[in-house]
């Protein structure tokens, strides 16, 4: 009886613990894992008819939402990579393709980030995988052709920690997926088999530090996968029963349940949103009825597979139609945090989080901007997708009726491509598309044929990049 007596008391005394804990920390957790070139028709989850294995992604589908209309800021790695982080579209500061290892930074120091908002609540930061953002190296312009990687110890300032990560370990650019960067400078040269393997563990171990320690974290996890070089770990060889590349795919959906294993195991499943996305379409690979893959201003260059797990908010099972897209992670973190965006940050980011929770009443965007790597522009609003060619043709597409994008119906409805024409014009010269204060654009977009990219806005991609 005593020992029953006691084991109450313990028991309420954790809870109480346990409770004042959680009033301390009251925000939930934020993980958002971005996988690299992963098609909108490769998970199972959204083409029943896949060769490639995903059990994570099918778990993530069973248990949380199925966003089947996400489209990244961009087609390509970079400029998706800056939407994500600052909530602002790339065509802003004219940045249309991507950067080299080299690459000096893009996202200026004064620009409010995600990580950078969420530290100004008490949240912890840290990001483990491909940065590709650019950093400042403190090396000779002639150690810049190296591409074998810098020597350990090696300076990169103007990285990850300088824009609102506590941690990070990672990489710049897949070209030189091999040198690992830890903090600001070099931590190791290693091939390219054992990187993911690394930053899988990282990854993890953070978790479980963090569960230690206490308090929220933001995890941003940009994976390897399924991005050239197709690497995969010796236990994933021949293991996915397609090829090279579907072992590749099958290693990082298993990184990603061991994130969601972690959690389980320190008891934070209940208190964390999990977000699982990819930066753009698919690598040479289209999946009908979506138009083209990655690079391509139609939408399998755009749209992608997007799932979130949030126990106890998000309703099982569910799925959802609305048109979202990854800049919308600032305005979200911001609702579910408390925290305040200045009118000169996240100027075209929407808070999903009414469609998170299945209360909203109307789409949570009123239209969303797509680019090209070659500098083409759209705009979405409802079924209506409006291109701006950089030739300066225009087409236009009703994707309720025409998902494949093979019937141009401009010359049909000039009433509704000149109303989305000006809409898109007045996102442009008002630098923003949310509601607030306008801004300034860094970069002179515009939309009769004479948009001109950087000239230190990246080159074009290849498999490599």
């Amino acid at each position: 009886m005593r020992k029953l007596f006691l084991a109450i008391i313990v028991s309420t005394l954790l809870f109480k613990s346990l409770a004042l804990a959680s009033e301390k920390h009251p925000h939930p957790n934020i993980i958002f894992i971005l996988f690299d070139d992963l098609g909108y028709g490769e998970p199972p989850a959204y083409r029943g008819n896949s060769p490639f294995k995903m059990p994570t992604l099918d778990r993530l589908a069973r248990e949380g939402m199925r966003f089947t209309d996400a489209h990244t800021p961009s087609a390509v790695c970079t400029p998706t990579r800056y939407g994500v982080l600052t909530g602002r579209y790339p065509m802003r500061i004219g940045q249309f393709g991507v950067l080299g290892t080299y690459s000096t930074p893009i996202i200026q120091r004064e620009r409010l980030t995600v990580p950078a908002m969420l530290k100004q609540e008490g949240y912890h930061t840290a990001a483990f995988g491909k940065w590709h953002l650019g950093m400042n190296w403190d090396i000779t312009p002639d150690a810049k052709k190296s591409k074998t990687g810098m020597p350990v110890g090696t300076v990169a300032t103007d990285g990850p920690i300088s824009r609102g990560f506590d941690q990070f370990c990672g990489y710049t650019h897949a070209a030189n997926i091999g040198m690992v960067i830890e903090q600001d400078r070099v931590l190791t040269n290693i091939e390219d088999i054992a990187v993911q393997p690394l930053l899988a563990k990282k990854t993890v171990d953070y978790i479980d530090e963090r569960a230690k320690a206490g308090g929220p974290f933001f995890l941003y996890v940009p994976l390897c996968t399924p991005h050239m070089p197709h690497a995969p770990a010796p236990e994933f060889q021949g293991k996915s029963g397609t090829d090279k590349y579907g072992d590749w795919i099958l290693q990082g959906d298993t990184v990603t349940g061991q994130i969601l294993d972690a959690l389980e195991r320190n008891h934070l499943s209940s208190n964390t949103l999990v977000i699982v996305t990819s930066d753009n379409g698919a690598e040479h690979r289209s999946y009908p009825p979506l138009r083209e893959s990655k690079r391509s201003i139609y939408e399998g260059g755009h749209r992608v597979p997007f799932l979130a797990r949030w126990p106890g908010k998000i309703k099982p099972g569910s799925s959802c139609t609305d048109v979202v897209c990854l800049a919308d992670l600032m305005a979200t973190a911001a609702e579910i945090s408390g925290a305040t965006i200045p009118a000169n940050a996240g100027e075209d980011s929407c808070s999903i989080l009414p469609d998170l929770l299945g209360t909203a009443k109307a789409p949570v965007r009123e239209a969303t901007v797509h680019q090209s790597i070659a500098g083409d522009l759209a705009i979405r609003q409802g079924p209506w997708k409006l291109i701006f060619k950089t030739t300066g043709l225009r087409e236009l597409y009703n994707l309720t009726d025409d998902l494949s994008e093979t019937r141009n119906v401009i010359t049909n409805h000039t009433d509704i491509s000149e109303r989305l024409a000006k809409l898109m014009q007045t996102y442009i010269t008002n630098g923003r598309s949310t509601p607030g204060t306008p801004q300034k654009n860094k970069h002179n977009v515009k939309l009769d044929g004479s948009q001109k990219k950087k000239k230190n806005a990246g080159k074009q991609t290849t498999d490599k990049d």
